[in-house]
């Protein structure tokens, strides 16, 4: 059977090219809402720090209709650190809209989703978003993405997929690059001519696969998937099977089912074929697993997920401060917490350590980890982090590391601090084009080469560059790259910052905190411009004698902090440090506390 009155897509791109606004307008054009329902931008976006930072973190399904149609939307994460939710709801669709921006073009995530879907054999729709922008490129962007597609080996009917101009802003779409369009109809006909139906047969033995795990307080773990063979209905019994041999089959209830429409999700009875649906009852079932019938267990196989390339160790929180601010402080709560995140994260691994106390957490890259560590901080939990640091293979007895393809794209008068400190890190120079008055870079660099460069990147090009980068492969090891420049400001004593100890210490550095903030011995409180750390005494206080002498006891005046924020601190921190993370703070610290132990320790090293 083909189901005609049903479309399954994703929406893919690189990070920041529009695909999360065009979901808006083709929810609002797809009925979605009432005419006159107040709706948020980017309403997808509905975790708090997905509107904060303005990125999508995790996929959403949502739907919309056209002409009798029910169009299952799936809007995907652009970052490069969040391509394992790009990778795991491919199995979910038919077909994909390739966005792409009409200034920027293709980019290193586009190659990435792109390809991806090339490989499932998915039809795609080319959408050249933004082409209401001044300085969009509309005739060399469409060339980008066919060159793109030659390059990934794409069939001839691939190389022949439609392509919709279309401002996701505006609500506008066209066939045409000279005209404009009035609403997103062209979109919505070229999704139901070009995407095939769903097919399969509703009466065959039930099959459906899970692509995404969500958890409620009150029902449990709900899955969501999409059925492949046969006809699910609420109180079915099924058997969970998985495609590898590891886990065992079991058998399960299906206690609720729900379908997706728009932005909630409604209780239905049955769904067949193609449909995609959430449920809930089966408590241990992860994403992979197969739904299947309880006489014919034929579990599907599911996408192969990219290994993680970061790593950093998670341990609970030993400094003088620690259980002030956390609700959850023990190595049984971060444990329960790292592993329960392992659920709906496919691309995350969480190993034990030799001790109870830490664990290593690989995953795609500073921001993918960032992101859980901010998540973890607010739910009310209190760790340590260390630095991150690349996972090394070896590949035919050669020492091979993670190599990543990076874009950059500059004005021209910064060209030469980013080529210079490029040339520091082992980026190798691939490809440089004009484009008007900037330039578009390709470097390929080793992983930990982009370590503590994204701040130092803003502040050579004035704010104004670009910087996007993805996995490419691995390489034999680069060799050394120099170390962080600058030393650490470190706390000579436990106490409260006074203003007269930060007024002296000012003089040798940055600082990272202002008067009256609680510190401790081998806290790090600021930035040392030399390589060599440096200890300051920030809770000295002034020494009162009964002479007074005009002009010495005027007001202090200290230079205001740089507060470090979680991405900033990451980049910041060296080997021999930690960053504390509690609800309330941020602390960077020493791994040794007391100076006179580092000395020791310094001593040994030499």
């Amino acid at each position: 059977m083909i189901r005609e009155d049903l479309r399954n897509i994703a929406i893919i791109a690189h990070v920041d090219h529009g695909k999360t606004t065009l979901v808006d307008e083709m929810l609002k054009q797809g009925g979605a809402f009432r005419e006159n329902q107040v709706v948020a931008d980017r309403v997808m976006d509905n975790g708090d720090l997905e509107r904060e930072r303005g990125i999508t973190i995790l996929a959403k399904n949502t739907s919309c209709y056209y002409e009798g149609v029910k169009i299952n939307i799936i809007d995907t994460p652009g970052h490069a650190d969040f391509g394992g939710e790009v990778e795991r709801i491919l199995k979910m669709v038919n077909g994909v809209v390739l966005l792409v921006d009409a200034a920027e073009g293709t980019m290193p995530q586009t190659r990435f989703v792109l390809q991806k879907s090339l490989e499932l054999g998915h039809k795609v729709i080319i959408c050249v978003n933004k082409i209401d922008r001044p300085d969009a490129r509309l005739g060399e962007v469409e060339d980008e993405v066919l060159e793109l597609l030659l390059d990934l080996d794409a069939t001839e009917e691939q190389l022949e997929s439609p392509i919709v101009y279309c401002s996701g802003r505006e609500g506008i779409a066209s066939l045409s690059a000279d005209e404009r369009g009035t609403d997103l109809k062209p979109l919505f006909q070229t999704i139901l001519d070009h995407v095939p139906a769903p097919e399969g047969d509703p009466d065959g033995p039930l099959q459906m696969l899970v692509s995404s795990i969500d958890y409620n307080e009150y029902v449990g773990r709900i899955a969501i998937g999409r059925v492949e063979r046969g006809t699910v209905r609420v109180n079915q019994e099924v058997t969970v099977c998985s495609y590898t041999d590891s886990k065992p089959q079991y058998r399960g209830k299906i206690v609720s089912l729900y379908e997706i429409e728009g932005l909630k999700r409604v209780p239905c009875e049955t769904a067949s074929v193609g449909d995609i649906v959430c449920f809930s009852g089966i408590e241990k079932i992860t994403i992979g697993d197969t739904i299947c019938d309880v006489l014919n267990p034929e579990p599907l196989p599911f996408v192969k997920v990219a290994a993680p390339t970061v790593e950093m160790t998670f341990s609970v929180n030993d400094s003088p401060f620690a259980g002030r601010d956390g609700k959850f402080v023990t190595s049984r709560h971060l444990r329960e917490r790292l592993f329960k995140e392992l659920l709906k994260d496919v691309s995350l691994r969480v190993e034990e350590t030799e001790t109870t106390e830490a664990f290593k957490v690989s995953g795609r890259g500073e921001m993918h980890l960032s992101i859980l560590i901010e998540t973890m901080r607010r739910e009310g939990y209190e760790f340590q982090v260390s630095t991150p640091r690349v996972l090394f293979q070896e590949i035919d007895g050669v020492l091979c590391e993670p190599i990543e393809k990076l874009v950059i794209d500059v004005p021209e008068e910064s060209m030469g601090s980013v080529m210079e400190k490029m040339g520091q890190r082992k980026g190798e120079l691939v490809h440089m084009n004009p484009v008007g008055n900037r330039m578009k870079i390709e470097f390929r660099i080793p992983s930990r080469g982009l370590f503590g460069y994204r701040s130092e990147f803003l502040t050579d090009t004035r704010g104004e560059g670009i910087l996007s980068a993805v996995f490419d492969s691995y390489q034999p090891y680069k060799g050394e790259i120099p170390k962080r420049p600058t030393g650490s400001l470190i706390a000579f004593e436990s106490g409260d910052s006074i203003t007269y100890g930060l007024y002296n210490a000012q003089e040798r550095g940055t600082l990272f905190i202002g008067a009256g903030v609680p510190v401790y011995e081998g806290m790090v409180v600021g930035q040392s411009p030399k390589t060599d750390d440096l200890v300051v005494n920030v809770c000295k206080k002034k020494q009162l004698t009964n002479t007074r002498a005009s002009g010495s006891d005027d007001a202090l005046r200290l230079i205001p902090p740089k507060i470090m924020s979680l991405e900033e601190s990451l980049e910041f921190i060296t080997d021999d440090e930690l960053i504390e993370v509690t609800p309330k703070n941020i602390r960077i610290r020493k791994k040794i506390l007391s100076h006179a132990q580092r000395m020791k320790q310094a001593a040994k090293n030499k």
